[in-house]
């Protein structure tokens, strides 16, 4: 039997990276997929290529009605939730704290926490209907320790930890569990623009840095991110709860 069979499970940021890898996995697997992104087509070419179950919904994780609106539509379509792969996120700016942007800052808290915290808020209400349910939120390293010049992404990836754990305890006597995957690098959109805005026109440089110190001297692939999202919210994973899980090569070890 396929570790996901007749489950509905929904990711968010679904054509990036991270989350294209993880639908396709959760499709193989046999989920039935809620597929949410800001960008419809891409989204509809997402849906094609998978096809089977397969809803997309263009929508913005950080505005509260969008998000009551593809949660309502998820439900009517599937009648239920099963899953929940919080994955959509954005990095921000690449600046020290004196000189990092007020509206970037805001922007990045918006997508990164409030989106968190409002598919959470949704996700619970619809899994407790069903007395069960698993829900995993996608940190970073920067969730467990600093790094310079990313301030707003730090702060961010340290705050869904602390949501994760708020909900973890709050909602497991009601048989939904919530984890974090705290992942980096990842050979992603985010980390070659990490690359560039870290030396502009010099990104090769930073990327063989970055490899350096990554203990397995590699970045990661999405599909390794997936993987673990996979157990997670499959029930292989029934007595986890509450906890981080690096993906990083190494990195959170030194």
């Amino acid at each position: 039997m396929k570790r996901l069979e007749k489950k509905v499970v929904m990711v968010t940021g679904a054509t990036g990276g991270i989350g294209l890898a993880s639908a396709r996995l959760f499709a193989a697997e046999g989920a039935r997929l809620v597929l949410v992104d800001l960008d419809q087509d891409a989204l509809d070419r997402v849906v094609a290529e998978l096809g089977g179950d397969t809803l997309g919904i263009a929508a913005d994780v950080a505005n509260a009605d969008a998000t009551a609106t593809y949660f309502d539509t998820a439900v009517k379509h599937f009648g239920r939730i099963d899953g929940v792969f919080l994955n959509a996120g954005i990095e921000g700016a690449i600046a020290p704290i004196e000189d990092y942007d007020l509206d970037m800052y805001d922007k990045v808290m918006a997508v990164n926490v409030r989106g968190v915290f409002l598919g959470l808020k949704h996700a619970v209400a619809h899994m407790k209907q069903n007395g069960a349910g698993s829900i995993v939120v996608t940190s970073s390293l920067a969730g467990l320790r600093g790094s310079r010049k990313l301030s707003a992404y730090v702060a961010s990836k340290h705050a869904v930890v602390g949501l994760m754990k708020a909900a973890a305890l709050e909602c497991a006597p009601a048989g939904i569990r919530v984890n974090t995957i705290n992942p980096a690098p990842i050979a992603t959109r985010m980390i070659a623009a990490l690359e560039e805005g870290y030396a502009p026109g010099s990104a090769d440089v930073v990327k063989q840095k970055m490899e350096k110190a990554v203990p397995l001297r590699r970045y990661g692939e999405p599909r390794e991110v997936a993987n673990l999202a996979l157990f997670l919210l499959s029930d292989e994973s029934n007595y986890i709860t509450g906890n981080t899980y690096p993906v990083d090569g190494g990195m959170s070890a030194g």
